[in-house]
C-alpha cells in the first residue's frame, strides 16, 4: 500500500521542516495550510502542513500525524509562500515564522458550520432535473439535497448526524460544493453603542443641544453614547431621538480587554478632499486601474490629511470587490481607525476586524477566523496584522512606515513594512506607505523610481506649520547660572499658555526621575547586575530599575564601591520634569504620560481623553506623545534634551532625532490657534536639529544621504547584525572566535565583515554579547553567507540559541 507524506513546520528553533506520514483515515482531511497535531520527541506539538512529499527521507523512522485540527486550512497558499520567504530572507526557523502567522491554538471552543455554496446548489438542481452526475456517491448527493431543502447551515460537532463521514465531507469541500466555516466561541463580549454624525444629514437649523452634539462629533469623530451624553450635557433620550430621525447613526462595538471606551482626542477626517489630497488619491486610483503590483509613498507633512486619503483608498478597494489591510504603529490607533471605517462605510458595515497582540488569545482567534471565513474585508492591525488571512487582497497601507515598532525584536525578526510590500507583490496588490518623515531607504527608493512618490506639502484648511525655535542651553546657563530642565524661554511660553487658557505638551525622551546614580567621590555609577547599563532612579517607587531586564535595586545610601555618602542623582527623566513643573506652576493642571503612569490601556486613554477634553493644562510625556495625536488647543510644544539620542553609537541616531522632533512639532497648531515649538539643546548647530527646526525633510535627506554613502550604510548597502551571546564570558569569546573563522574568508569579497567586537550593550540579561556586522550591496549574498554561518555553527556545536541573526537591523546596540 502506498504511503502519503507531508512536511510540517513546527514551532521549534530549528531551521527545517519535518516529514510525517499521513494515515489513510486522514488523507482526505490533510491540506496544505492545515494545522495538525504531531508527535515530536516525547510530546505533541501543533504544526502547519507546508507541502506534500513524494517520499520520506531515507534511514529515518517516520511517525504519523495524530490529528487534523482544521477542516478549512488556516493559512492560504499565498501566506504559505510568504512564510517561506520570511524564513529564507530573515534566516529564521520556519516553524517559528508560522507560529507568528497562525492564530493562537488555545481556542476553548470552536464551532464549525457547513454552508452550501452556489456550485453545490447548481449540482443538486441538475441532479433533480435528471442530469447524469457521477462524481459523487449516493450518500454525498443526498446530503447536498437535504442541505438545499432545509436551507440551513449544519453544525459539525459531537452528536451531529450528518449521514456522511469526514472523508466524504472533505471531498465535497474540495469540489467547492460546500464551505466549512470555523468560529471561536467564548463568553459573550461586552459592547457599547457608538454614535456618529450621518454624512448626509444637514447641519442647519439645529437647536442648542443638537448643535453641541454636531460640534463634538464633527470635531472628534464617532464617540461612545455615554461619553457623548456627558460631553454635550444632554440626555440619552436626545441622542436616541436624533438616531431615530436619521441625523445620527449608531452601532454596537465590542469593548475588548485591550481597549476601552475613553476618547483619545483624535479628529476625524473631513470627507472633503483639498487639492493636494485629491491629486494623491487620483494617483492611487490610477494605480488601482492598472491592476498590477506597485508601491507608492504618500509623503505628507504633519496634519496634511493622510488618513482621509487612506480611507478613500480603502473605500475604492472595497468597491472593486477586493480586501484591504491597514497597518498602524501603535495599538492605541487600531480602535480609532476601526471606528473611522465604520463611520465611513456605514454603521452596519461589520467587515472590519482588529488584530494586535494586546487582545486575549480567544479574542485574537475569533477575529482571525472572522477574516479567514470572509466575514471581514478590512483588517486594521499593528505589525502582525500583515499576516491577516484575507483573500483577493487589493491594498496594504502602512501608516508611519518609518516607525521602529514595525520591526520585531524577537524571532522571527521581520520588518512589517517590508513584509507588507512582499505580500502585496505576491498578491498583485498595491502597497501604500505613508509618513511625514519617511525612512531614508524608503524615500531613496521613491526618488530613484522604484516606488511612486506622492507629495502633500500643505496642511488641511491651509493651516500653517508651527513656528519652531531653538533654545541654546549654553546661553541659557550663562544667563541664569542654573541647570534646570525648564529653560527661561520655555518657562515664559508655558506661562503664556496658562494665561490664555491654551495647552502645552512637554516631551522628554527618558522616563524615571534620574537616569543615573553617581558617586561624587569616586565617580562610579550604580550598574545593573545583569546588564552593562546604569540603573534608573524612580522616586515615586523609591527604587532603582533597569529598563532592559527589569531588575530592581534599593536606593543606596552610600556608594557601593567606596562607601562615600556623596551619592548624586544625575540626569532628568519625565518624573523629575513633572515634579519641577508642579513647583514652578502650582496652579496648573498637570499630568504625565509614560510607561510608568500608563501601565494599562485604560490609564493611557483616560489621560489622553482628559487632555483632549481640556481637563489638563500641561501634559508631560515620552515619545509616545510624538505621533498620531490631534489636540486642537495645543499651542506650545517644548522638547527637553532634544539631542540626547544623538550620542548613541548608532548610524541612525541623526535620522531618529530628526523624525522625533519633526513629529512632535506636528502636534502644535493643529486647530484654529497658531502653534510654536521650543527645542532645548546643547548642540544647536547639528544638521538634524537645524533641519527639524525648518521642518525641511529634503534638506535633511540630502545631508544624511551623503554620510550614508560615504560610510556605505543603507540605502547603499544591506546590513546584518550577528550577536554571539552566553552567560559564560569564556564561551561567548570562544564561539565568537570560532565563528570568525567562517566569516573571515568572505571579507572584501563583495561584502565587509566587521568584528567580532564587544557589542555596545556588552552584557544584557546576564548574557555577554559579541557582535559581527555584515555589509554588502547585495542582499542575496548576505543571506547566503548567514545561512552558511548557521550551518557552520551546527557543525561545530555552537548552540543555535547562542547566535542571534538580525537582517536589516534598525538598531546596532
Amino acid at each position: 500500500m502506498n504511503r502519503f507524506f507531508c512536511n510540517v513546520a513546527l514551532p521549534v528553533p530549528l531551521r527545517t521542516a519535518f516529514t510525517y506520514a499521513v494515515p489513510p483515515a486522514l488523507i482526505e482531511q490533510v491540506q496544505i495550510g492545515s494545522r495538525v497535531l504531531v508527535p515530536f520527541r516525547k510530546k505533541l506539538l501543533v504544526g502547519v502542513v507546508i507541502e506534500f512529499a513524494e517520499e520520506a527521507p531515507e534511514e529515518t523512522k517516520i511517525r504519523e500525524i495524530s490529528k487534523v485540527i482544521d477542516f478549512t486550512p488556516a493559512l492560504t497558499p499565498k501566506l504559505i509562500e510568504l512564510g517561506q520567504w520570511i524564513a529564507g530572507y530573515y534566516v529564521a526557523p520556519i516553524g517559528e515564522v508560522f507560529r507568528a502567522m497562525l492564530p493562537p491554538v488555545t481556542e476553548i471552543a470552536t464551532k464549525r458550520q457547513i454552508v452550501l455554496t452556489e456550485a453545490g446548489r447548481n449540482f443538486v438542481r441538475q441532479w433533480k432535473a435528471g442530469g447524469t452526475l457521477t462524481d459523487l456517491s449516493g450518500l454525498e448527493t443526498e446530503f447536498l439535497s437535504k442541505m438545499l431543502e432545509k436551507k440551513v447551515q449544519w453544525r459539525i460537532g459531537p452528536g451531529s448526524k450528518l449521514g456522511i463521514d469526514a472523508a466524504q465531507l472533505q471531498r465535497l469541500q474540495k469540489r467547492e460544493y460546500v464551505e466549512i466555516r470555523e468560529s471561536v466561541q467564548g463568553r459573550r463580549r461586552k459592547t457599547q453603542k457608538i454614535v456618529a454624525w450621518k454624512t448626509t444629514a444637514a447641519a442647519a437649523n439645529l437647536g442648542a443641544k443638537e448643535a453641541r452634539i454636531h460640534e463634538l462629533l464633527t470635531e472628534r469623530g464617532p464617540l461612545p453614547l455615554a461619553q457623548l451624553s456627558k460631553l454635550a450635557s444632554v440626555s440619552r433620550a436626545v441622542i436616541e431621538r436624533m438616531v431615530r430621525d436619521g441625523v445620527l447613526e449608531s452601532w454596537e462595538e465590542t469593548i475588548d480587554p485591550a481597549e476601552d471606551p475613553f476618547d483619545t482626542g483624535y479628529s476625524p477626517p473631513a470627507h472633503t478632499l483639498n487639492e493636494t489630497q485629491e491629486r494623491a488619491f487620483n494617483a492611487i486610483r490610477s494605480r488601482f486601474e492598472l491592476g498590477e503590483f506597485g508601491v507608492q509613498l504618500l509623503h505628507g507633512v504633519t496634519g496634511s490629511g493622510k488618513t482621509e486619503v487612506y480611507l478613500r483608498s480603502v473605500q475604492d478597494t472595497l468597491a472593486r470587490g477586493k480586501t484591504a489591510i491597514v497597518l498602524v504603529p501603535e495599538i492605541a490607533l487600531t480602535l480609532w481607525i476601526g471606528r473611522q471605517c465604520r463611520a465611513w462605510f456605514g454603521a452596519r458595515f461589520e467587515g472590519v476586524a482588529v488584530l494586535h497582540s494586546a487582545l486575549t488569545d480567544v479574542e485574537r482567534a475569533r477575529e482571525w477566523w472572522r477574516v479567514r471565513n470572509g466575514e471581514a474585508r478590512v483588517v486594521v492591525g499593528t505589525r502582525s496584522g500583515v499576516f491577516a488571512p484575507l483573500e483577493n487582497l487589493g491594498l496594504v497601507i502602512v501608516d508611519e512606515e518609518q516607525e521602529n515598532s514595525y520591526k520585531q525584536e524577537e524571532t522571527p525578526r521581520y520588518h512589517g513594512r517590508d513584509v507588507a510590500i512582499v505580500r502585496a507583490k505576491m498578491e498583485n496588490a498595491l502597497a501604500l506607505l505613508g509618513s511625514a518623515t519617511p525612512s531614508l531607504e524608503t524615500y531613496h527608493n521613491a526618488v530613484n523610481g522604484k516606488y511612486e512618490l506622492l507629495s502633500m506639502e500643505k496642511r488641511v484648511e491651509n493651516r500653517s506649520l508651527a513656528a519652531v525655535s531653538i533654545v541654546d542651553l549654553r546661553d541659557d546657563f550663562r544667563q541664569t547660572h542654573q541647570t534646570s530642565p525648564i529653560s527661561k524661554t520655555l518657562h515664559a511660553g508655558i506661562a503664556e499658555c496658562l494665561e490664555f487658557k491654551t495647552q502645552a505638551l512637554v516631551l522628554i525622551n527618558r522616563r524615571g526621575y534620574s537616569w543615573s546614580v553617581l558617586c561624587r567621590s569616586c565617580g562610579a555609577s550604580v550598574q545593573c547586575a545583569n546588564c552593562s547599563i546604569s540603573m534608573t532612579y524612580h522616586k515615586s517607587r523609591n527604587r532603582l530599575e533597569c529598563h532592559y531586564c527589569g531588575s530592581i535595586q534599593a536606593v543606596p545610601k552610600v556608594c557601593p564601591k567606596c562607601d562615600s555618602k556623596y551619592v548624586h542623582f544625575f540626569g532628568e527623566g519625565s518624573e523629575h520634569l513633572e515634579e519641577r513643573l508642579r513647583k514652578e506652576f502650582p496652579g496648573a493642571r498637570i499630568a504625565r504620560l509614560d510607561r510608568d503612569t500608563a501601565r494599562t490601556k485604560q490609564q493611557y486613554q483616560e489621560t489622553l481623553g482628559a487632555f483632549a477634553n481640556g481637563a489638563l493644562d500641561i501634559l508631560v510625556g515620552t515619545q509616545m506623545l510624538a505621533k498620531g495625536h490631534d489636540f486642537q488647543r495645543v499651542t506650545l510644544v517644548g522638547v527637553i534634551s532634544a539631542d540626547s539620542s544623538l550620542s548613541l553609537p548608532d548610524f541612525r541616531a541623526a535620522e531618529r532625532t530628526f523624525q522625533l522632533l519633526t513629529q512632535v512639532a506636528g502636534r502644535a497648531g493643529r486647530g484654529d490657534l497658531p502653534g510654536r515649538v521650543l527645542i532645548q539643546t546643547y548642540y544647536p548647530d547639528h544638521y538634524a536639529i537645524q533641519d527639524a527646526v525648518r521642518q525641511d525633510y529634503l534638506s535633511f535627506y540630502e545631508r544624511e544621504l551623503q554620510f550614508r554613502r560615504m560610510m556605505s550604510y543603507p540605502p547603499f548597502s544591506s546590513l546584518a547584525n550577528v550577536i554571539v551571546r552566553d552567560a559564560s564570558l569564556e564561551r561567548a569569546i570562544q564561539w565568537s572566535r570560532k565563528l570568525s573563522e567562517y566569516f573571515s574568508p568572505h571579507d572584501n569579497k563583495g561584502m565587509r565583515v566587521l568584528g567580532p567586537a564587544s557589542a555596545p550593550l556588552a552584557r544584557l540579561k546576564k548574557e555577554h554579547r559579541y557582535q559581527f556586522l555584515l555589509k554588502s550591496p547585495k542582499k542575496s549574498l548576505i543571506t547566503r553567507v548567514l545561512s552558511g554561518a548557521l550551518a557552520f555553527c551546527d557543525a561545530h556545536e555552537i548552540p543555535q540559541t547562542a547566535v542571534l541573526v538580525d537582517m536589516d537591523p534598525l538598531t546596532l546596540l
